[in-house]
């Protein structure tokens, strides 16, 4: 099946394709969302997830091949040692990762407040999942790995035990960046500022 491509800004794009582990009674729908962006010179993909070989994706990113990966978050790791081996792109993510879901590449640890080359600056979502979503400025777009979702295309942030305490302060201070467009891996990814706005605003999100 060939995979959903959308572009979203000058120099951001995105594409979707059906997650090899999904299966009924999953949480969350079974296409899922890579992004590439460009930006202070970089190509950046977050989160990438391969589609079938020949497809339209690989031409694009053959023609503007990726300097940097960078996983959002421990388990979306999923095809980060492929990209990296074809394009020799440096990586970054999270410092640990599930003990049975390691990537073979070296990654770069990143952290909240980080700068990735290119000028993306991970952010702090509050969930405690180790998620550390990306602001990039040149699009005014945020690009979240969980931290929130679009169940039936309606953003929603994805619940954890400490949603009031924790999660909502930290994403209601991601509103002081002047972000335009927001991008979620699950779900319809992509929403504005006043749906991230809305998003807080609604009970979290539990599948």
């Amino acid at each position: 099946m060939p995979a959903e491509l959308r572009d979203i800004a000058p120099g951001l794009w995105l594409w979707r394709v059906e997650h090899p582990n999904w299966e009924p009674g999953c949480d969350w729908e079974p296409l899922v969302t890579s992004t590439c962006v460009e930006s202070g010179g970089e190509v950046a993909v977050l989160d990438p997830i391969a589609p079938e070989e020949g497809d339209e994706v690989w031409r694009r990113l053959d023609a503007t091949p990726p300097t940097l990966l960078a996983v959002l978050k421990p388990d979306h790791v999923r095809d980060v040692d492929l990209f990296a081996s074809r394009y020799e792109a440096r990586p970054y993510g999270p410092s640990l990762f599930w003990p049975d879901d390691v990537p073979v590449t070296h990654i770069t640890p990143i952290d909240p407040g980080s700068e990735l080359p290119g000028g993306l600056v991970a952010q702090y979502d509050g969930r405690g999942k180790n998620e550390t979503p990306l602001w990039l400025p040149e699009q005014r777009a945020l690009v979240f790995a969980d931290a929130l979702t679009a169940p039936g295309g309606e953003l929603r942030v994805w619940g954890t035990p400490w949603h009031q305490e924790r999660t909502l302060p930290a994403l209601d201070k991601l509103l002081e960046l002047p972000f335009e467009l927001v991008i979620v891996s699950h779900g319809e990814p992509v929403h504005d500022r006043a749906a991230y706005a809305q998003a807080l605003e609604l009970p979290p999100w539990s599948g």
